[in-house]
This record gives C-alpha cells, sequence and structure tokens, in this order.
C-alpha cells in the first residue's frame, strides 16, 4: 500500500511540475548527456578563464624547442617552445568563441527568412525558399572553402562565413514550424482580435518553434567548431600566433611530429573530439526531452 500511495503521489507532482521541469527531468535520464553538459560547462569555463588558469602567455617562448611533457610543462612545449597547455586552453576559447557566434549568426538569418517564408508564403516564399534551394544545392565544404579563399583568412571572417552559410537548414525548419502553426486556432484567434504582426510572429509563432531551433542549433554549433578547425589546419582559418584547434593539428602534417611527437597533435585532436562528441549528445538529450510526445 505505501508502494502504491508513493507512485499515485509520483504521477501528481509529474501532472502538476511545469514544462521545464518536464524538460529538466527528462533530460536527466540521459545519463551521457547529463555528463556531456558538465564537461561543456568545465571546458567552457576553463576557456573562459584562461588569462586566469594558464600556466604561461600562450605566444611566449618560455621552454625548449619541441620539449617533451614535463612537471614544468604538462603538455610539452611546441617547435618554438611555446607551452602547449596554455596555448590549448585559448585556442579552446577561440573555437568556442567561433562556434558560438556563427551560431547565432546563422540562427537569426534563418528564422527571420523562415518566419517570413512561412507566414506570408505566396511571391515571398517563393523566393525566399528558390534562394534556400540554391545555396543548399552548392557541396557545403567546397561553398566554405571557396568564400575562405575570397575573404582575408581571420577569426571574424571565419566566423561570418560559416555565419551566412550554415542558415539554410534552420529556415527551412522554421517555415514547416510556421506553415502548420499558422492554420492553428489561436494564431486565427490573433488575426480576428487584430492583434499586430510582430505580436503574432515573435510572442505567438516563434515561442512554439524555439524547442526544433534550439536542437538544430547544437548540431550547427558542433559543425562550425569542425568547420573552423579543418578551415585553420589548412592554414585558411584563424592564423598564428593566434591559436585554435585547427592550426595547433597543423603541426602534424610533418611524419616527424606523427610518430615521436604525439604531444603537439594529440591533445588538440582529443579536446575538439570531446567537444564535439558533447554537443551532440546534449542535441539528442535536448531533442527527446523537448518532443511533446516523449514519455
Amino acid at each position: 500500500m505505501a508502494d502504491k500511495k508513493k507512485n499515485n503521489n509520483k504521477k501528481i507532482d509529474i501532472v502538476n511540475e511545469s514544462y521545464l521541469q518536464t524538460v529538466f527531468r527528462r533530460f536527466k535520464h540521459h545519463r551521457l548527456a547529463a555528463v556531456s553538459l558538465v564537461i561543456l560547462i568545465i571546458l567552457g569555463a576553463a576557456a573562459l578563464f584562461a588569462p586566469f588558469i594558464a600556466p604561461h602567455d600562450p605566444n611566449e617562448i618560455v621552454g625548449p624547442f619541441s620539449g617533451a611533457p614535463s612537471k614544468e610543462f604538462w603538455l610539452g612545449t611546441d617547435q618554438i617552445g611555446r607551452d602547449v597547455l596554455s596555448r590549448l586552453l585559448y585556442a579552446m576559447r577561440i573555437s568556442l568563441l567561433v562556434g558560438i557566434m556563427a551560431t547565432l549568426i546563422s540562427t537569426v538569418i534563418g528564422v527571420i527568412l523562415g518566419l517570413i517564408a512561412g507566414y506570408f508564403g505566396g511571391a515571398a516564399d517563393m523566393v525566399i525558399m528558390r534562394f534556400t534551394d540554391m545555396v543548399m544545392s552548392f557541396p557545403y565544404i567546397l561553398l566554405v572553402l571557396v568564400a575562405a579563399s575570397i575573404f582575408k583568412p581571420g577569426l571574424w571572417s571565419i566566423i561570418l562565413i560559416l555565419g551566412f552559410v550554415d542558415w539554410p537548414g534552420i529556415a527551412r525548419l522554421v517555415r514547416g514550424n510556421v506553415l502548420n502553426l499558422r492554420e492553428t486556432n489561436f494564431i486565427k484567434s490573433n488575426l480576428v482580435a487584430g492583434m499586430p504582426l510582430s505580436h503574432i510572429l515573435f510572442s505567438e509563432i516563434l515561442p512554439n518553434t524555439v524547442a526544433p531551433i534550439l536542437v538544430y542549433a547544437t548540431s550547427v554549433l558542433a559543425l562550425s567548431m569542425l568547420d573552423e578547425a579543418a578551415l585553420s589546419f589548412l592554414g585558411m582559418g584563424v592564423q598564428p600566433p593566434t591559436a585554435s584547434l585547427g592550426n595547433m593539428l597543423n603541426g602534424a602534417e610533418s611524419l616527424t611530429v606523427l610518430t615521436k611527437q604525439p604531444w603537439l597533435w594529440v591533445p588538440p585532436g582529443v579536446l575538439i573530439i570531446v567537444l564535439v562528441m558533447a554537443i551532440n549528445f546534449v542535441g539528442d538529450a535536448l531533442r527527446d526531452a523537448l518532443d511533446p510526445n516523449s514519455r
């Protein structure tokens, strides 16, 4: 009887919980995602406070050339004597900045175009969607490489390139949701009541589209970080002496580094893998937690 009463109380608590509490409860069931979130918080804090916790200036020559890991230099030194651990902390900062800013830019562009196309339809929908289809018809990596070769390599160039290339998927996602929402009774009642367009779009439709946008944005964030690393590795992204995970891997082109100096390429390579996998796990858990049909 006690167990039955306890189960009934638990069911009542679930019924009475708010939407955010429901999302949080569902998210906690994904143990791998919860661990990934903790890892992201720790790594994000390390990147944010890099100037305070880095043992050395990332661009200062402080040790021997290509020195192996030691008590003084935990991850060794690079080819010109800079501390690898310090550069890794600052490189993670750059990679996260590129990923977050590029995701914000692409999300804003995609949401605005998706709202316009889905709500107004007609000629606006046709023009926006045909332009979206045209952008998506180009091979993604080729489009990024061409844009990177046209503009001067640098941090903000990469952020803007990735931001203006990653928006089509979000635009199509938002348009599809808006097409469904604009036919619902609560939107039609707002139209009949004479509510302003800005209220309908940003206070009624957009909040009901946030969940899929958040899930999709996590994949864009991971992809942007991978793209930055690839472009920097090829010498078309963040330029030395500024450290990024991609240009730290650039030294791995040498067979000597690959075989005899793993401390120069294993830490940035592992960090890229950990960051991208953690972001993807969190995105998968968010998708399930925000799904209204999920139990």
